[in-house]
């Protein structure tokens, strides 16, 4: 028989959950967050405010792209903040723009129009399993982590929706079939296994010097998304799409260097392992030798 625990002395109370840090809760609450502009964008589409709903798929990006470098600053990194942020991706970046399409023009299509939609959404969910079960891949080259394989989540849902901006922009609205067939090829690139630069390596540390540079730079740049967010959403999606072969050039020169570095070692590792040619005793006299 067990005995029962005295309220009166907090220290014997059991605790079957351990207290959780503030920083570990708040990435979570941007991702959260994230999530809600992305069911959003969706409510938003079905009523016909495609412009709202666009801006809330760019919105949750901005958000998506804060909750890790949030957490890494505060280190309040956890498994159960990455699988929600996969999660968040999988429904910002895959299920909501593939609807945001199909209500603004692919439903005209029919059935066809439905299935290019699901088959980008789909394309986003298989992306982000691959990336996770390959996060933690020991046989990775050094090189890799500047790249990414295949078109990222986000990327791709800003870039597909480049129909749409240039429709806002008042250029002539594009076909169905023409957006149907584009939207196949953003999904084709995020499946794809093509090396695509991360950025990941690039050291963020700015001088001092430039610190009051960079702030007017971002803040140029935050009033111009503002002022004129389809110029800059259409430029930044047709660039983005333009550098996608200097990102595959880059990448096979790192591989050609690696292999390169790879078979020199092995060539010195082969020649020290050689013996030395031994070198030839000087043959004996069988002779007598002759005493004097």
């Amino acid at each position: 028989m067990q005995t029962p625990i005295d309220p009166k002395y907090p220290e014997m109370r059991r605790r079957r959950f351990r207290p959780i840090p503030v920083r570990m809760l708040v990435p979570n609450f941007i991702t959260l967050l994230a999530i809600c502009a992305g069911l959003t964008a969706i409510r938003l589409s079905t009523e016909g405010r495609m412009e709202l709903a666009v801006a809330a798929i760019v919105f949750a990006a901005v958000l998506d792209g804060l909750d890790g470098r949030v957490a890494r600053m505060i280190k309040g990194q956890s498994k159960f903040g990455a699988e929600l942020d996969s999660l968040a991706d999988f429904v910002n970046f895959g299920v909501a723009p593939g609807l945001i399409l199909y209500f603004w023009q692919l439903h005209d299509l029919n059935n066809v129009g439905w299935i290019a939609s699901m088959i980008f959404a789909i394309s986003g969910g298989l992306r982000l399993a691959r990336f996770n079960a390959t996060m933690d891949d020991p046989n990775k080259p050094a090189f890799a982590a500047n790249f990414f394989t295949g078109v990222p989540a986000p990327a791709g849902a800003i870039t597909v929706l480049l129909p749409i901006y240039l429709a806002f922009l008042g250029m002539p609205t594009p076909p169905a079939t023409l957006t149907m067939f584009y939207t196949l090829l953003i999904a084709i690139l995020m499946v794809s296994r093509l090396p695509v630069f991360s950025g990941k390596t690039i050291r963020m540390r700015v001088p001092p010097e430039m610190v009051l540079p960079v702030f007017v730079s971002v803040v140029f740049f935050i009033a111009l998304l503002i002022g004129y967010p389809w110029h800059i959403l259409s430029a930044g999606s047709v660039l983005y799409l333009l550098s996608l072969p200097a990102g595959w050039k880059s990448s096979r020169n790192h591989e050609r260097a690696a292999a390169a570095r790879a078979a020199t070692s092995v060539d010195v590792v082969a020649s020290d392992s050689v013996p030395p040619f031994p070198q030839e005793k000087p043959e004996q006299d069988s002779r007598p030798t002759r005493l004097n």
